[in-house]
């Protein structure tokens, strides 16, 4: 017989992931940057500057990777790429001591991809029922859902994945859909199968110009109808009702320079922000506003941010502050709202950052490449409140559950946080 707390978990799973709309949730982190991406969460017992009597568990991983894990009640998952061997593995891991429940291999060829990115580079989706893993590759790539205990239930085939830097955009899990952006050369596509099935709900062909590596998230405004938001920097910010698979407005914002849409998006209220730019070249986040009058799909930008836009880490939105965390470590806070910078200031230097900040009970965290995450006030002061090195590389972003925060580093996951028995 199950604990009545898992119970209630799932079969709220198997009504449908209402709180995906939301911005926070009690223990689960199903997807890439937690709640809708939100990267929000109220968690209390993660320390700021970590001791280490902070670590509950420190393991290896049996391969490099840049995903984020995900976490449903006792389970975290994570993936990792073995290239000598050929092998991916998706991995259930106890939270409570950081053992291997199971790992489920998946052979793969090695291919052309850039040198910052990895073979295991897509975060996982879960519910309580399964976990959802997107392997992308230019032979093939698939869509796979792993039960809890191990064994898998379906698989989708997406075709070969033609783009020369590799993959990294990740599923989402809405209601009873799957749903991912696979945005790369010919052949790209939204996509929304039935996440009981794996069967295909919709797919919405794309021009394809360019590979992004957004991942969706939800928007759900009064006077709105709910909507799937998708990024790309060509086809600019796109709402997609999920039940039709049909696109309902489109603003093109990013213009048409070499760039690249890799930030995911996020949404406050009735405003939906989201980046993209070029390593060397113009960078921008934009904040839109679908309308909830006059044209039913309407939709307008509010304003817009240059100056040290970033490029791969994605926005955040926390307490009515915006707040853009640069590639180079240059931090932006500004009212969400308006635009208005309240401050810009450097968080760390000589740092590059590839994961995304997230926010915990009003601190962001964030970590470079060389395994150092950052410590910020999330609020209108400027401050650092501490900097914990991993001595690993890092280009992925926490996962926050039950008062733990999980950081992957290229082949280490450490487990911190949370109160002491």
């Amino acid at each position: 017989m199950k604990p009545p707390g898992r119970y209630y978990r799932c079969a709220f799973a198997a009504c449908g992931l209402l709180l995906a709309c939301l911005p926070a949730a009690a223990d689960e982190w199903t997807r890439f940057r937690g709640p809708n991406g939100s990267g929000v969460s109220d968690a209390k017992t993660v320390p700021a500057q970590w001791k280490e009597s902070d670590f509950n568990w420190k393991i290896d991983l049996p391969g490099k990777g840049n995903s984020s894990p995900v976490v449903w009640d006792e389970l975290v998952f994570v993936t990792a790429a073995d290239n000598d061997a050929g092998t991916r593995t998706l991995l259930a891991i106890n939270t409570a001591d950081g053992k291997t429940r199971w790992k489920k291999n998946f052979s793969y060829a090695t291919y052309r991809k850039h040198r910052n990115n990895s073979y295991a580079s897509n975060t996982p989706a879960t519910d309580g029922e399964r976990v959802y893993v997107l392997w992308q590759s230019k032979k093939e790539s698939r869509l796979v859902a792993i039960d809890h205990e191990g064994r898998e239930s379906w698989r989708y085939e997406l075709g070969p994945y033609l783009h020369g830097q590799g993959g990294g955009t990740s599923p989402i899990v809405f209601e009873d859909l799957v749903v991912i952006s696979n945005d790369h050369k010919k052949g790209s596509f939204l996509l929304a199968v039935d996440r009981a099935t794996g069967k295909e709900r919709w797919k919405l062909p794309r021009a394809g110009k360019r590979a992004c590596y957004s991942t969706p998230c939800v928007f759900s405004a009064p006077g709105r109808p709910t909507e799937i938001v998708f990024v790309h920097c060509f086809e600019g910010i796109v709402g997609v009702d999920p039940k039709l698979g049909r696109q309902n407005w489109m603003i093109d914002v990013f213009g048409t320079f070499p760039q690249r849409a890799v930030g995911s998006p996020v949404v406050w209220k009735d405003l939906v922000v989201a980046n993209s730019g070029a390593l060397n070249g113009g960078k921008n986040a934009v904040v839109v506003r679908p309308s909830t009058s006059g044209k039913k799909h309407g939709v307008k930008e509010v304003y817009r941010i240059s100056r040290s836009a970033p490029h791969v880490p994605s926005p955040l939105v926390f307490d009515g502050r915006l707040f853009l965390w640069s590639d180079l470590g240059v931090v932006t806070c500004a009212r969400v709202e308006t635009g208005e910078v309240i401050w810009q200031k450097r968080a760390a230097g000589g740092g590059n950052f590839h994961g995304s900040p997230v926010c915990v009970d009003g601190r962001l965290f964030c970590a470079d490449d060389k395994g150092t995450v950052v410590v910020l006030s999330a609020s209108e002061k400027f401050e650092v409140l501490g900097k914990n090195e991993l001595a690993d590389t890092c280009r992925s972003t926490p996962a926050v559950s039950a008062g733990r925060m999980y950081v992957r580093t290229e082949s280490r996951l450490f487990s911190v946080g949370g109160k002491k028995e």
